[in-house]
């Protein structure tokens, strides 16, 4: 596939997650057995796997939203810097709702065959999420 075609692909899956239909956007990028390199705590293999963690991150933030601040892309892969942000509204990884919000940044890099991502490396700034969902304190200095 071409680079065009891969970058139009995040663009719809990204498009769906946050119209609120993550099993739509999943479907869409990920193959069934792509592999996740650097996957989310408990997270299964595979489609299935990408399937679970969204839903779970739509559940505890039902205004989960992915904003796309970078992009470079080459035939077989595409890399994105991002932002992604929403409001503690449900449980998450069993913490009750806060109402708090939060907006993080991160890196993704997709290898991509037959338009579809096969392989996921990715970054997310964590810390500062369960930081600014008041789940981690901030170190005394």
């Amino acid at each position: 596939m071409t680079r065009a075609t891969n970058e139009a692909t995040l663009s719809r899956a990204i498009e769906a997650i946050n119209a609120g239909d993550v099993d739509a956007g999943v479907n869409a990028l990920f193959a069934e057995g792509a592999v996740d390199h650097d996957p989310a705590p408990g997270q299964g293999p595979g489609r299935a796997g990408f399937l679970a963690f969204f839903r779970t991150l739509s559940t505890a933030f039902p205004d989960l939203r992915l904003e796309r601040r970078y992009l470079t892309a080459n035939d077989d892969h595409v890399s994105m810097a991002f932002t992604v942000s929403g409001t503690h509204e449900g449980d998450f990884d069993g913490v009750p709702p806060s109402g708090r919000s939060f907006k993080v940044s991160g890196v993704e890099i997709f290898r991509f065959v037959a338009g579809q991502v096969v392989e996921r490396w990715g970054l997310t700034d964590d810390m500062s999420l369960l930081s600014q969902l008041g789940l981690l304190s901030p170190p005394e200095h």
